[in-house]
Protein backbone atom coordinates (compact mmCIF):
# COMPACT_ATOMS: atom_id res chain seq x y z
CA UNK A 1 0.00 0.00 0.00
CA UNK A 2 0.83 3.49 -1.08
CA UNK A 3 0.98 6.40 2.26
CA UNK A 4 0.99 9.84 1.20
CA UNK A 5 2.19 12.57 3.68
CA UNK A 6 1.05 16.00 2.56
CA UNK A 7 3.40 17.99 4.99
CA UNK A 8 6.15 15.43 5.08
CA UNK A 9 8.90 17.84 6.16
CA UNK A 10 7.13 18.12 9.53
CA UNK A 11 8.53 16.80 13.04
CA UNK A 12 6.24 14.25 13.59
CA UNK A 13 6.78 12.38 10.09
CA UNK A 14 9.75 10.31 11.97
CA UNK A 15 7.02 8.84 14.70
CA UNK A 16 4.61 7.77 11.84
CA UNK A 17 7.97 6.23 10.20
CA UNK A 18 8.82 3.97 13.43
CA UNK A 19 5.43 2.84 13.66
CA UNK A 20 5.21 1.79 10.21
CA UNK A 21 8.87 -0.02 11.12
CA UNK A 22 7.15 -1.81 13.89
CA UNK A 23 3.96 -2.70 12.17
CA UNK A 24 4.68 -6.15 10.50
CA UNK A 25 1.08 -7.14 9.54
CA UNK A 26 -0.74 -7.59 6.29
CA UNK A 27 -1.18 -5.54 4.00
CA UNK A 28 1.38 -2.94 5.53
CA UNK A 29 2.61 0.11 3.80
CA UNK A 30 5.23 -0.76 1.62
CA UNK A 31 5.64 3.20 0.07
CA UNK A 32 6.05 6.34 2.05
CA UNK A 33 5.89 9.41 -0.38
CA UNK A 34 6.81 12.83 1.63
CA UNK A 35 5.37 15.93 0.15
CA UNK A 36 6.21 19.58 1.33
CA UNK A 37 6.51 23.10 -0.24
CA UNK A 38 10.00 23.15 1.23
CA UNK A 39 12.34 20.80 -0.59
CA UNK A 40 15.27 21.29 2.35
CA UNK A 41 12.67 20.30 4.87
CA UNK A 42 11.93 17.13 2.90
CA UNK A 43 16.11 16.31 2.18
CA UNK A 44 16.33 16.64 6.43
CA UNK A 45 12.98 14.49 7.21
CA UNK A 46 14.25 11.60 4.50
CA UNK A 47 17.73 11.91 6.10
CA UNK A 48 16.54 11.17 9.60
CA UNK A 49 14.05 8.47 8.13
CA UNK A 50 16.92 6.85 6.15
CA UNK A 51 18.35 6.01 10.20
CA UNK A 52 15.60 4.24 11.34
CA UNK A 53 15.15 2.25 7.99
CA UNK A 54 19.26 0.98 8.16
CA UNK A 55 19.52 -2.67 8.40
CA UNK A 56 15.33 -2.99 8.31
CA UNK A 57 14.96 -5.26 5.36
CA UNK A 58 11.48 -4.43 4.65
CA UNK A 59 11.15 -1.28 5.54
CA UNK A 60 8.93 1.15 3.33
CA UNK A 61 10.51 2.84 0.95
CA UNK A 62 10.86 6.40 1.03
CA UNK A 63 10.47 8.75 -1.61
CA UNK A 64 9.93 12.98 -1.52
CA UNK A 65 8.31 15.29 -3.88
CA UNK A 66 7.41 18.84 -3.89
CA UNK A 67 4.77 18.11 -6.42
CA UNK A 68 1.56 17.24 -5.11
CA UNK A 69 0.24 15.33 -7.89
CA UNK A 70 2.99 12.50 -7.55
CA UNK A 71 2.62 12.07 -3.65
CA UNK A 72 -1.00 11.66 -4.57
CA UNK A 73 -1.65 9.35 -7.16
CA UNK A 74 -2.75 6.10 -6.49
CA UNK A 75 -2.16 6.36 -2.54
CA UNK A 76 -4.41 4.26 -0.28
CA UNK A 77 -3.92 6.81 2.97
CA UNK A 78 -3.21 10.14 2.79
CA UNK A 79 -1.36 12.18 5.98
CA UNK A 80 -2.39 16.18 5.65
CA UNK A 81 -0.38 18.02 8.47
CA UNK A 82 0.42 21.30 6.57
CA UNK A 83 0.62 24.68 7.87
CA UNK A 84 -0.31 27.60 5.79
CA UNK A 85 1.22 30.75 5.93
CA UNK A 86 3.38 29.00 8.56
CA UNK A 87 5.57 29.89 11.75
CA UNK A 88 5.51 33.34 10.70
CA UNK A 89 1.45 33.28 9.54
CA UNK A 90 0.81 31.34 13.60
CA UNK A 91 2.96 34.58 15.19
CA UNK A 92 0.78 36.74 13.30
CA UNK A 93 -2.33 34.73 14.47
CA UNK A 94 -0.47 34.99 18.28
CA UNK A 95 0.56 38.53 18.15
CA UNK A 96 -3.02 40.14 16.66
CA UNK A 97 -4.79 39.26 19.30
CA UNK A 98 -2.57 39.53 22.53
CA UNK A 99 -2.44 43.48 20.84
CA UNK A 100 -5.80 43.32 21.70
CA UNK A 101 -6.01 41.55 24.90
CA UNK A 102 -7.37 38.77 23.63
CA UNK A 103 -6.06 34.91 23.58
CA UNK A 104 -3.38 34.39 21.15
CA UNK A 105 -3.42 30.48 20.34
CA UNK A 106 -3.10 28.22 17.63
CA UNK A 107 -5.85 26.61 17.25
CA UNK A 108 -8.11 28.00 20.29
CA UNK A 109 -10.25 31.58 19.96
CA UNK A 110 -9.16 33.98 16.99
CA UNK A 111 -5.79 32.85 16.29
CA UNK A 112 -7.59 29.28 15.69
CA UNK A 113 -10.14 31.07 13.39
CA UNK A 114 -7.64 32.90 11.74
CA UNK A 115 -5.44 29.90 10.90
CA UNK A 116 -9.15 28.15 9.55
CA UNK A 117 -9.47 31.27 6.86
CA UNK A 118 -6.25 30.92 5.23
CA UNK A 119 -5.88 26.83 5.68
CA UNK A 120 -9.51 25.93 4.20
CA UNK A 121 -9.16 27.12 0.54
CA UNK A 122 -5.94 25.25 0.57
CA UNK A 123 -7.30 22.19 1.86
CA UNK A 124 -10.59 22.05 0.13
CA UNK A 125 -7.86 22.38 -3.18
CA UNK A 126 -6.13 19.02 -2.00
CA UNK A 127 -9.33 16.99 -1.45
CA UNK A 128 -10.33 17.75 -5.14
CA UNK A 129 -6.90 16.68 -5.81
CA UNK A 130 -7.02 13.20 -3.54
CA UNK A 131 -10.70 12.63 -5.32
CA UNK A 132 -9.13 12.74 -9.00
CA UNK A 133 -5.95 11.01 -8.36
CA UNK A 134 -6.76 9.05 -5.14
CA UNK A 135 -10.18 8.09 -4.95
CA UNK A 136 -10.12 5.22 -3.04
CA UNK A 137 -8.01 6.43 -0.54
CA UNK A 138 -8.58 7.32 3.11
CA UNK A 139 -7.29 11.32 4.19
CA UNK A 140 -6.54 11.42 8.04
CA UNK A 141 -6.14 14.90 8.50
CA UNK A 142 -3.97 16.27 11.64
CA UNK A 143 -4.20 20.00 10.01
CA UNK A 144 -5.63 22.21 12.30
CA UNK A 145 -7.64 23.57 13.45
CA UNK A 146 -8.11 19.67 12.79
CA UNK A 147 -12.49 19.70 13.58
CA UNK A 148 -12.70 23.08 11.05
CA UNK A 149 -10.62 21.54 8.49
CA UNK A 150 -12.19 18.54 8.53
CA UNK A 151 -16.07 19.37 8.27
CA UNK A 152 -14.58 21.15 5.10
CA UNK A 153 -12.89 18.68 3.41
CA UNK A 154 -15.87 16.06 3.59
CA UNK A 155 -17.52 18.53 1.20
CA UNK A 156 -15.66 16.93 -0.76
CA UNK A 157 -15.01 13.96 0.47
CA UNK A 158 -17.43 12.37 2.42
CA UNK A 159 -16.72 10.19 5.26
CA UNK A 160 -13.40 9.20 3.21
CA UNK A 161 -11.66 12.13 5.72
CA UNK A 162 -11.11 12.02 9.06
CA UNK A 163 -9.57 14.15 11.96
CA UNK A 164 -7.29 13.11 14.59
CA UNK A 165 -6.05 14.50 17.55
CA UNK A 166 -4.44 11.91 20.56
CA UNK A 167 -5.38 13.92 23.35
CA UNK A 168 -8.45 12.13 24.68
CA UNK A 169 -7.10 8.80 23.96
CA UNK A 170 -3.68 9.82 25.29
CA UNK A 171 -5.61 10.64 29.03
CA UNK A 172 -7.03 7.43 28.42
CA UNK A 173 -3.47 5.63 28.26
CA UNK A 174 -2.22 8.15 30.87
CA UNK A 175 -4.84 7.07 33.24
CA UNK A 176 -4.63 3.15 32.84
CA UNK A 177 -0.63 3.30 33.56
CA UNK A 178 -1.21 5.35 36.84
CA UNK A 179 -3.59 3.04 37.98
CA UNK A 180 -1.28 -0.29 36.40
CA UNK A 181 -4.20 -1.11 34.30
CA UNK A 182 -4.29 -2.83 30.34
CA UNK A 183 -5.52 0.42 27.83
CA UNK A 184 -6.91 -2.27 25.90
CA UNK A 185 -9.33 -2.56 28.37
CA UNK A 186 -10.85 0.51 28.45
CA UNK A 187 -13.69 2.15 27.39
CA UNK A 188 -13.54 5.84 27.20
CA UNK A 189 -16.93 8.34 27.06
CA UNK A 190 -16.43 10.85 25.54
CA UNK A 191 -17.88 14.34 23.57
CA UNK A 192 -17.21 16.79 22.25
CA UNK A 193 -15.27 19.26 19.28
CA UNK A 194 -11.39 19.03 18.47
CA UNK A 195 -9.68 20.98 21.29
CA UNK A 196 -13.25 21.19 22.98
CA UNK A 197 -14.46 18.09 24.46
CA UNK A 198 -14.75 15.75 28.35
CA UNK A 199 -13.89 12.97 28.96
CA UNK A 200 -17.03 11.75 31.40
CA UNK A 201 -16.22 8.50 31.96
CA UNK A 202 -13.71 6.12 31.81
CA UNK A 203 -14.38 2.36 31.73
CA UNK A 204 -12.20 -0.62 33.03
CA UNK A 205 -13.92 -3.83 32.80
CA UNK A 206 -17.24 -2.01 32.91
CA UNK A 207 -16.27 -0.57 36.03
CA UNK A 208 -16.31 3.18 35.75
CA UNK A 209 -12.68 4.48 37.34
CA UNK A 210 -13.36 8.22 36.74
CA UNK A 211 -14.95 8.37 40.57
CA UNK A 212 -11.26 7.22 41.67
CA UNK A 213 -9.20 9.06 39.96
CA UNK A 214 -10.82 12.21 40.78
CA UNK A 215 -10.58 11.62 44.78
CA UNK A 216 -6.68 10.15 44.83
CA UNK A 217 -5.12 13.78 44.88
CA UNK A 218 -1.68 11.75 43.53
CA UNK A 219 -2.61 10.22 40.61
CA UNK A 220 -4.76 13.57 39.49
CA UNK A 221 -2.30 15.77 39.89
CA UNK A 222 0.34 13.66 38.32
CA UNK A 223 -1.59 14.00 35.23
CA UNK A 224 -0.99 16.67 32.79
CA UNK A 225 -5.08 17.68 33.33
CA UNK A 226 -4.15 18.03 37.03
CA UNK A 227 -1.22 20.07 36.05
CA UNK A 228 -3.07 22.50 33.95
CA UNK A 229 -6.79 22.54 36.05
CA UNK A 230 -5.77 21.85 39.61
CA UNK A 231 -7.68 19.06 41.60
CA UNK A 232 -10.28 21.02 42.65
CA UNK A 233 -11.84 22.06 39.58
CA UNK A 234 -11.84 18.70 38.18
CA UNK A 235 -14.11 17.61 40.84
CA UNK A 236 -15.93 20.87 40.39
CA UNK A 237 -16.51 20.09 36.87
CA UNK A 238 -16.78 16.03 38.16
CA UNK A 239 -15.20 14.88 34.45
CA UNK A 240 -11.68 15.68 32.85
CA UNK A 241 -11.77 18.65 30.25
CA UNK A 242 -9.62 18.33 27.18
CA UNK A 243 -6.41 20.63 28.33
CA UNK A 244 -7.80 23.14 25.62
CA UNK A 245 -10.52 23.84 28.02
CA UNK A 246 -8.31 25.82 29.88
CA UNK A 247 -8.50 28.54 27.88
CA UNK A 248 -11.92 29.55 28.68
CA UNK A 249 -12.14 28.01 31.93
CA UNK A 250 -9.34 30.32 33.02
CA UNK A 251 -9.21 32.96 30.12
CA UNK A 252 -7.91 35.97 32.14
CA UNK A 253 -5.12 34.01 33.48
CA UNK A 254 -4.20 32.56 30.48
CA UNK A 255 -4.35 36.02 28.52
CA UNK A 256 -2.38 37.55 31.35
CA UNK A 257 0.57 34.74 31.14
CA UNK A 258 0.95 34.67 27.66
CA UNK A 259 1.13 38.31 27.76
CA UNK A 260 3.85 38.83 30.58
CA UNK A 261 5.90 35.59 28.84
CA UNK A 262 8.97 36.71 27.10
CA UNK A 263 7.70 35.02 23.75
CA UNK A 264 4.66 33.68 22.16
CA UNK A 265 4.63 29.39 21.53
CA UNK A 266 4.86 30.52 17.72
CA UNK A 267 7.94 32.70 18.26
CA UNK A 268 9.92 30.02 20.39
CA UNK A 269 9.27 27.12 17.30
CA UNK A 270 9.74 29.69 14.98
CA UNK A 271 13.46 30.34 16.58
CA UNK A 272 14.18 26.67 17.02
CA UNK A 273 13.21 25.15 13.72
CA UNK A 274 14.94 27.78 11.73
CA UNK A 275 18.24 26.71 14.04
CA UNK A 276 17.58 22.60 13.19
CA UNK A 277 16.98 23.15 9.40
CA UNK A 278 20.13 25.37 9.76
CA UNK A 279 22.10 22.77 11.47
CA UNK A 280 20.71 19.63 9.98
CA UNK A 281 21.34 20.74 6.54
CA UNK A 282 23.93 18.39 5.27
CA UNK A 283 23.95 16.30 7.98
CA UNK A 284 23.15 12.32 7.63
CA UNK A 285 23.05 9.21 9.46
CA UNK A 286 22.83 9.34 13.77
CA UNK A 287 23.91 13.07 13.12
CA UNK A 288 20.62 13.75 11.98
CA UNK A 289 18.77 11.68 13.86
CA UNK A 290 20.55 12.92 17.19
CA UNK A 291 19.32 16.49 16.11
CA UNK A 292 16.18 15.55 15.32
CA UNK A 293 15.60 13.95 18.70
CA UNK A 294 16.60 16.82 20.28
CA UNK A 295 14.92 19.30 19.04
CA UNK A 296 11.47 17.25 19.36
CA UNK A 297 12.31 16.37 22.88
CA UNK A 298 12.70 20.10 23.69
CA UNK A 299 9.41 21.08 21.77
CA UNK A 300 7.35 18.41 23.63
CA UNK A 301 9.02 19.31 27.14
CA UNK A 302 7.75 22.92 26.76
CA UNK A 303 3.79 21.97 25.21
CA UNK A 304 1.61 24.45 26.53
CA UNK A 305 4.73 26.00 29.09
CA UNK A 306 2.34 29.27 29.30
CA UNK A 307 -0.25 27.51 31.60
CA UNK A 308 1.75 25.59 33.49
CA UNK A 309 3.45 28.76 35.07
CA UNK A 310 6.80 28.60 32.98
CA UNK A 311 7.40 30.94 29.75
CA UNK A 312 7.10 29.27 26.00
CA UNK A 313 10.23 27.59 25.62
CA UNK A 314 10.51 26.37 29.08
CA UNK A 315 11.19 22.85 29.14
CA UNK A 316 8.67 21.13 32.11
CA UNK A 317 8.63 17.82 33.67
CA UNK A 318 7.36 15.39 31.71
CA UNK A 319 3.65 14.54 32.79
CA UNK A 320 2.56 12.08 29.68
CA UNK A 321 4.29 9.10 31.03
CA UNK A 322 3.82 8.44 27.37
CA UNK A 323 5.61 6.94 24.47
CA UNK A 324 5.03 9.05 21.60
CA UNK A 325 5.41 6.50 18.61
CA UNK A 326 2.91 4.39 20.00
CA UNK A 327 0.14 6.34 21.40
CA UNK A 328 0.41 9.60 19.73
CA UNK A 329 -0.78 10.94 16.53
CA UNK A 330 1.18 8.26 14.63
CA UNK A 331 -0.52 5.25 16.94
CA UNK A 332 -3.58 6.49 16.63
CA UNK A 333 -3.60 6.77 12.63
CA UNK A 334 -1.67 3.44 12.16
CA UNK A 335 -4.77 2.17 13.99
CA UNK A 336 -7.41 3.82 11.76
CA UNK A 337 -4.88 2.01 8.54
CA UNK A 338 -4.88 -1.13 10.18
CA UNK A 339 -9.09 -1.37 11.06
CA UNK A 340 -9.71 -0.31 7.51
CA UNK A 341 -6.95 -1.99 5.68
CA UNK A 342 -7.12 -5.48 7.65
CA UNK A 343 -10.66 -4.99 9.23
CA UNK A 344 -9.08 -5.39 12.31
CA UNK A 345 -12.24 -3.81 14.29
CA UNK A 346 -10.71 -1.00 16.89
CA UNK A 347 -12.43 1.69 19.07
CA UNK A 348 -10.85 5.27 19.39
CA UNK A 349 -11.95 8.66 19.36
CA UNK A 350 -11.92 10.94 16.28
CA UNK A 351 -13.16 13.89 14.33
CA UNK A 352 -15.96 12.58 12.45
CA UNK A 353 -18.83 13.51 10.63
CA UNK A 354 -22.19 13.78 13.80
CA UNK A 355 -25.00 12.49 11.99
CA UNK A 356 -27.43 12.10 14.74
CA UNK A 357 -24.68 11.21 17.79
CA UNK A 358 -25.13 14.77 19.29
CA UNK A 359 -28.40 15.44 19.13
CA UNK A 360 -28.08 19.29 19.29
CA UNK A 361 -25.72 19.85 17.06
CA UNK A 362 -26.22 19.58 12.42
CA UNK A 363 -25.65 15.61 11.32
CA UNK A 364 -23.00 17.01 8.56
CA UNK A 365 -20.86 18.91 11.75
CA UNK A 366 -17.90 17.38 12.48
CA UNK A 367 -17.54 16.51 16.08
CA UNK A 368 -14.86 14.32 18.77
CA UNK A 369 -16.52 11.40 19.76
CA UNK A 370 -15.94 7.34 19.73
CA UNK A 371 -15.73 5.74 16.97
CA UNK A 372 -15.86 2.02 15.88
CA UNK A 373 -12.96 1.71 12.85
CA UNK A 374 -13.17 -1.37 10.16
CA UNK A 375 -12.79 -2.62 6.63
CA UNK A 376 -16.32 -0.48 5.90
CA UNK A 377 -15.23 3.05 7.53
CA UNK A 378 -15.65 4.74 10.91
CA UNK A 379 -19.33 4.61 12.47
CA UNK A 380 -19.73 6.86 15.71
CA UNK A 381 -20.68 5.31 18.78
CA UNK A 382 -24.01 6.30 20.71
CA UNK A 383 -23.62 7.99 23.78
CA UNK A 384 -25.24 10.00 26.34
CA UNK A 385 -25.96 13.53 25.73
CA UNK A 386 -23.95 16.27 26.78
CA UNK A 387 -24.92 18.49 29.37
CA UNK A 388 -26.62 22.01 29.07
CA UNK A 389 -23.04 23.72 29.73
CA UNK A 390 -21.20 21.46 27.34
CA UNK A 391 -23.84 21.33 24.59
CA UNK A 392 -23.96 25.50 25.13
CA UNK A 393 -20.23 25.57 24.67
CA UNK A 394 -20.21 23.36 21.55
CA UNK A 395 -23.10 24.95 19.88
CA UNK A 396 -21.50 28.57 19.98
CA UNK A 397 -17.89 27.12 18.95
CA UNK A 398 -19.20 25.14 16.39
CA UNK A 399 -21.44 28.22 14.96
CA UNK A 400 -18.50 29.77 14.63
CA UNK A 401 -16.46 27.28 13.03
CA UNK A 402 -19.10 27.24 10.11
CA UNK A 403 -19.44 30.64 9.87
CA UNK A 404 -15.40 30.69 9.39
CA UNK A 405 -15.77 27.65 6.79
CA UNK A 406 -18.75 30.09 4.95
CA UNK A 407 -16.03 33.30 5.04
CA UNK A 408 -13.14 30.95 3.40
CA UNK A 409 -15.19 29.31 0.79
CA UNK A 410 -16.96 32.74 -0.44
CA UNK A 411 -15.25 35.38 0.51
CA UNK A 412 -17.44 36.83 2.68
CA UNK A 413 -15.95 39.69 5.06
CA UNK A 414 -19.82 39.58 7.02
CA UNK A 415 -19.59 35.83 7.83
CA UNK A 416 -16.04 36.32 8.94
CA UNK A 417 -16.52 39.54 11.05
CA UNK A 418 -19.60 37.86 12.87
CA UNK A 419 -17.24 34.35 13.11
CA UNK A 420 -14.91 36.79 15.47
CA UNK A 421 -17.42 38.64 17.25
CA UNK A 422 -19.22 35.46 18.22
CA UNK A 423 -16.46 33.50 19.81
CA UNK A 424 -16.87 33.16 23.27
CA UNK A 425 -13.55 34.28 23.70
CA UNK A 426 -14.17 37.70 22.04
CA UNK A 427 -16.17 39.55 23.90
CA UNK A 428 -17.13 42.38 21.76
CA UNK A 429 -17.96 42.80 18.30
CA UNK A 430 -16.06 46.08 17.44
CA UNK A 431 -13.10 43.88 18.85
CA UNK A 432 -13.98 40.97 16.73
CA UNK A 433 -14.09 43.32 13.56
CA UNK A 434 -10.99 44.67 14.75
CA UNK A 435 -9.27 40.98 14.71
CA UNK A 436 -10.63 39.98 11.38
CA UNK A 437 -8.73 43.47 9.98
CA UNK A 438 -5.41 42.90 12.08
CA UNK A 439 -5.00 39.46 10.59
CA UNK A 440 -5.93 40.57 6.89
CA UNK A 441 -3.15 43.52 7.60
CA UNK A 442 -0.68 40.53 8.61
CA UNK A 443 -1.11 37.64 6.65
CA UNK A 444 -1.31 37.79 3.34
CA UNK A 445 -2.73 34.54 2.93
CA UNK A 446 -5.45 35.71 4.92
CA UNK A 447 -6.03 38.92 3.08
CA UNK A 448 -6.11 36.62 -0.18
CA UNK A 449 -9.12 35.18 1.32
CA UNK A 450 -10.94 38.19 1.07
CA UNK A 451 -9.51 39.43 -2.55
CA UNK A 452 -12.72 38.37 -4.34
CA UNK A 453 -15.72 37.65 -3.00
CA UNK A 454 -16.68 33.88 -4.12
CA UNK A 455 -20.21 32.59 -4.82
CA UNK A 456 -19.23 29.15 -4.10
Amino acid sequence: MKLAILGGGGFRVPYVYQALLRDQGSPRIEEVWLQDSDAGRLEAMAAVLATFADGVADAPQVFTSTGLDKALEGADFVFAAIRVGGLAGRVCDERVALDLNVLGQETTGPGGLAYGLRTIPVMLDIARRVKELAPDAYVINFTNPAGMITEAMRDVLGDRVMGICDTPSGLGTRVAAAFGLDPARLQLDYVGLNHLGWMRRILHDGVDIMPALLADDDVLGSLEEGVVFGNEWLRDLGVIPNEYLYYYYFNREAVRATLDAPQTRGEYLAKQQAAFYERIAGAAGGAALEMWRETVASRSASYMAEVKGASAGDELEDHSGVDPVDQGYAGVALNVMNAISRNERAQMILNVGNGSTVAALPGDAVVEVPVMVDANGVHPLSLAQPDLHQTGLMQQVKAVERLIISAARTGSRADAAKAFALHPLVDSASVGRQLLDGYIDRIPEVAAVFAKERTT
